[in-house]
């Protein structure tokens, strides 16, 4: 039977994705290091400042973990929440894991933290930079109630891969804040089939920017971080010259679009209408030649 990811806990996901007893939290819950400005503002606070890391081992191999909670102000980035993420990358340039694993869950930075949160953001890119260049390899995971936008977006892209489910969604803007600051005539965020279609899994792996797309199944979650465990893209100028170059192409390809279905359309799928209705397995089989 499957496991539902995306109706998970944080800790509930990562307990299950790491080898049984093998995870071991860096400051837990008991440790109360929570953030100093909420109380300032008395809001509530949660003692991980929803955010769990440690390490663990997946199928043996040593890996270093983060799990945002998404049930906790949506899994935005604060000050504490944030350098427990950074610490936890600069802990991989000492201990040199086969992988660094992120799930990921976030609405992006706290506006309690304003400026905080914003570098807390910053130095995350940054550490995830460190890591890749020296050869650790992170990976994304993808596919909690919340989704996965604003700074922690961007984190999501400058990592090695991205696993999403159909469930997950990843973006720069979430759909209700495209909405506040153009209206409901550029996105409506109510339409729940035009927000999955725009920014759910299903899109993101068409257009290439998710690398692996799997049921929503901790098991299958568990299966495709294992099979990128030792990849280590090439960073050299050559191959970030060509990723500027197909960037560039999609543009050009698809900037005139207004809709996922039009962009599947210029990709070659006779139906594209039917994809959103499509399990996972069908839907790899019929687009499997079809990614931007």
């Amino acid at each position: 039977m499957r496991h539902s990811y995306y109706e998970d806990s944080a800790r509930e996901r990562l307990l299950g994705l790491l080898d049984e007893g093998s995870f071991r939290e860096i400051l837990p819950p008991t440790e109360r290091v929570v953030s100093p400005h909420l109380r300032q503002l008395d809001t509530p606070a949660a003692f991980d400042d929803g955010i769990i890391v440690g390490k663990g081992t997946l199928d043996g191999h040593s890996v270093l973990v983060a799990a945002q909670e998404g049930g906790f102000m949506g899994g935005a980035v604060g000050e504490v929440h944030g350098a427990k993420l950074t610490g936890l990358l600069e802990r991989a340039l000492d201990e040199r894991p086969a992988a660094v694993l992120l799930l990921v869950e976030s609405g992006g930075v706290r506006l309690h933290e304003a400026n905080a949160g914003l570098i807390a953001v910053s130095e995350v890119m940054r550490a995830v930079l460190a890591v890749r260049a020296a050869g650790v390899p992170v990976i994304v995971l993808n596919g909690g109630q919340y989704g996965c936008f604003g700074g922690m977006g961007i984190v999501s892209r400058l990592c090695d891969a991205i696993v999403m489910s159909e469930e997950g969604r990843l973006g720069l803007s979430g759909p209700e804040v495209i909405e506040t600051t153009h209206g409901v005539e550029e996105f409506d965020s109510r339409d729940r089939a035009l927000v999955w279609r725009t920014v759910g899994g299903k899109h993101r792996y068409l257009l290439g920017e998710a690398t692996v797309l799997v049921d929503d199944d901790l098991a299958a979650f568990r299966a495709a971080a294992l099979s990128l465990i030792g990849s280590t893209p090439d960073l050299g100028l050559e191959a970030m010259e060509a990723e500027h170059a197909r960037l560039g192409e999609r543009l050009r390809r698809f900037g005139d679009c207004r809709d996922a279905l039009d962009v599947w359309e210029r990709l070659g799928i006779a139906e594209p209408e039917r994809l959103p209705i499509l399990d996972t397995e069908t839907f790899l089989a019929t687009v499997s030649d079809k990614r931007a």
